[in-house]
């Protein structure tokens, strides 16, 4: 009997990465396409200074207390300025927004609000009111621009604010 030796037969093994570089070449493109509109907005916002404080009551401060049925823009000086009901849809922005752009015409070195929202609120309404009052959109030389209202927005709670004031809205 004559005993035969099996050989292994040894070849170098190549990786077959075409399906891994197909996938590469379709992924990449994809997810940086993506990036574009995956994109994080933080807003920026500050806490109101010492409503309480006799110096700061002294300055002007713009105050839109938010309630779920109206906005009421006033200052801490004279009073109301404007008295805004909900419409069917919710806030009424547009009159909202030509009011603000009213007072700033008066007032153009003004920079702050201050947001006074009742708990009631929900918070889109929240966000859209901080969007209205930041700027609004117009036309610079053919080219829609945001316009600066009152970019400096501080929130604090109605009755808080009610509560330091020492008055009823």
């Amino acid at each position: 009997m004559r005993h035969t030796r099996h050989r292994r037969l040894t070849s170098s093994a190549d990786l077959d990465i075409t399906a891994f570089m197909n996938l590469m070449i379709v992924l990449v493109p994809v997810l940086l396409l993506n990036m574009v509109f995956a994109r994080t907005t933080v807003i920026e916002l500050n806490f109101p200074k010492g409503l309480d404080n006799p110096e700061t009551r002294k300055t002007l401060q713009l105050q839109l207390a938010v309630t779920p049925d109206q906005l009421l823009l006033a200052d801490n000086l004279g009073g109301i300025i404007k008295r805004l009901p909900n419409t069917a849809q919710g806030p009424d922005l547009e009159t909202l927004r030509e009011t603000l752009k009213q007072v700033k015409a008066r007032l153009p070195e003004k920079r702050s609000l201050t947001l006074m929202v009742d708990d009631r609120v929900d918070y889109q309404t929240l966000v859209t009111l901080m969007d209205t009052v930041r700027s609004y959109p117009t036309v610079v030389a053919a080219q829609l621009v945001q316009a600066e209202l009152f970019p400096e927005i501080s929130v604090t709670d109605l009755v808080d604010a009610v509560a330091a004031n020492g008055e009823g809205t």
